[in-house]
């Protein structure tokens, strides 16, 4: 497939008051092998019935309460933040083979869900916003911050989950960087991972919106694009930095499936000296954090 602005860019489908599937990128629709896509809106009391076939799936509440019962476990009330910007998110992870219903409690409830093919069978899971782990990444104006609900390392195959928080005016994904091949030293250790990569925006303000690029330096993609609330971008391969406008803090959730459950990547060389020049880092991060009560049950 040939990549540019007009298939990496994916506006949703519905309206923002609509309920049902706000966007869907399939492995298929994508040109690509690994990682699909969905993010859902219900209402009070409507329901999602769905079988997870033959792929690990992870569920990140967005926003709003929901119950999610399953023949691997039941959970009951999940779910606190009114929105991304409100606070940590619970998360559920679920196997192949599983059969789930989740019940929304709230009006405007969203639930984004990442999955890939899998031959490996593991535990379902609930993960707490004290399960998530924050990282504080970059300095300067490229500081942004990491929270990861499905971090490399979690119990799973092959997926990884987490939401990025950028301020405005602040460069996120920075330097650019890029993971489209696996790349091994002598001693088996991964120093480059073949994923796939979602990047699902919301903005804090209506008027907001950051600005991505995806490119190759060969110049086979080179595609710059304006992302509003609910957009979705496809990162294929190469580098793909982010811009949040002055003004509004960029939340973007990333899933990523591929070659191995690892974030390896490389920056581009002509970019990567930037970090040498970082001495501090952005006084608004962390813009999300623990409850109280959620920081006592971390400890």
């Amino acid at each position: 497939m040939k990549y540019d602005a007009s298939n990496l860019l994916i506006h949703p489908r519905i309206g923002s008051t609509e309920t049902g599937i706000v966007t869907q990128v399939t492995a298929e629709s994508a040109g690509w092998k690994d990682l699909n896509f969905e993010v859902r809106r219900l209402n009070k009391n409507m329901t999602w019935t769905h079988h997870t076939g033959d792929n690990e799936y992870g569920l990140v509440i967005l926003g709003g309460v929901c119950t999610v019962q399953s023949n691997r476990g039941s959970w009951h009330e999940i779910g606190r933040r009114p929105n991304v910007f409100s606070g940590m998110p619970y998360a559920v992870y679920l196997p192949r083979q599983t059969e789930f219903t989740l019940t929304a409690h709230t009006d405007g409830f969203e639930v984004a869900a990442g999955w890939a093919a899998t031959n490996r069978d593991r535990a379902a899971r609930l993960i707490t916003p004290a399960d998530c782990t924050v990282e504080i990444r970059g300095g300067g104006s490229a500081t942004r911050q990491i929270v990861n609900p499905i971090p490399v390392g979690f119990e799973c195959d092959r997926l990884i989950g987490v939401e990025v928080y950028t301020p405005g005016g602040n460069w996120s994904s920075y330097p650019p960087h890029k993971h489209d091949v696996h790349r091994t030293d002598d001693s088996g250790k991964i120093l480059e991972a073949d994923l796939d990569e979602i990047y699902y925006y919301k903005i804090d303000r209506p008027d907001g919106y950051a600005i991505q690029r995806v490119y190759t330096t060969d110049g086979r993609i080179d595609a710059l694009m304006l992302c509003r609330t609910d957009d979705t971008v496809l990162v294929p391969e190469g580098y793909h930095p982010v811009s949040a406008a002055h003004g509004y803090t960029i939340y973007y959730l990333n899933f990523l499936a591929g070659s191995a459950q690892s974030l390896a990547n490389v920056d581009d060389p002509a970019q990567a000296w930037i970090k040498s020049t970082w001495k501090d880092r952005d006084p608004r991060i962390p813009i999300v954090s623990l409850t109280p009560e959620e920081a006592r049950a971390s400890r």
